[in-house]
């Protein structure tokens, strides 16, 4: 479901807010959407603090504007019953988990995780497993260790978002490059 697929990626991350109860949340999401809206609700105020990280089940629902990564992954209208959801992929989705301000700070926040909880020889199986709940195999490894060396080698500067944890700048756009290639895999997505 929708909500699953964002509360998964603020789980890994360590962001996840286990509040359970009281009023909906309003966590980012892409400028310029609460525009399309009309009447008195037309700005979307985002929440701070832990708040933002709530479960996707307190996500405010506009029906005017919906929130928009769950109307891209299926997330039934609140207008009418909903027996069964639908399950569908499209490119709007792959867009959504590599552009969308909740997954880029999950990603952000899943590499700073890494970065403080594993000793350097060991990030990259830390990552894996944090997001896939297993080991990767060798293959997988080799993958991985290729494209930290080639995000390695990039000249200073082009290596992607900015930190906002205490931690070398450099390696955590480094290691955010990773959680986000991580965080898009289908096998975290898709649970089967």
């Amino acid at each position: 479901p929708a909500e699953n697929i964002r509360d998964a990626a603020l789980a890994v991350s360590g962001l996840l807010h286990p509040a359970v109860g009281g009023r909906s949340v309003r966590p980012p999401q892409p400028k310029g959407v609460s525009d399309l809206t009309y009447g008195t609700f037309g700005s979307w105020t985002e929440d701070t603090g832990p708040e933002r990280y709530r479960r996707g089940l307190y996500i405010h629902f506009q029906r005017s504007s919906p929130y928009p990564l769950l109307m891209s992954f299926d997330a039934p209208d609140a207008n009418v019953t909903c027996v069964a959801r639908r399950r569908s992929n499209t490119p709007l989705q792959a867009l959504n988990l590599l552009n969308d301000p909740v997954f880029v700070e999950a990603a952000q926040a899943l590499a700073a995780r890494t970065l403080l909880e594993a000793p350097p020889a060991r990030r990259l199986e830390h990552a894996f497993r944090l997001t896939l709940g297993r080991n990767p195999t060798a293959a997988e490894r080799r993958h991985l260790s290729s494209f930290l060396d080639e995000l390695q080698s990039e000249p200073a500067g082009s290596s992607g978002a900015p930190s906002a944890f205490e931690l070398d700048p450099r390696l955590t756009a480094v290691f955010t490059h990773i959680s986000r290639l991580l965080l898009n895999l289908d096998e975290f997505i898709t649970r089967e």
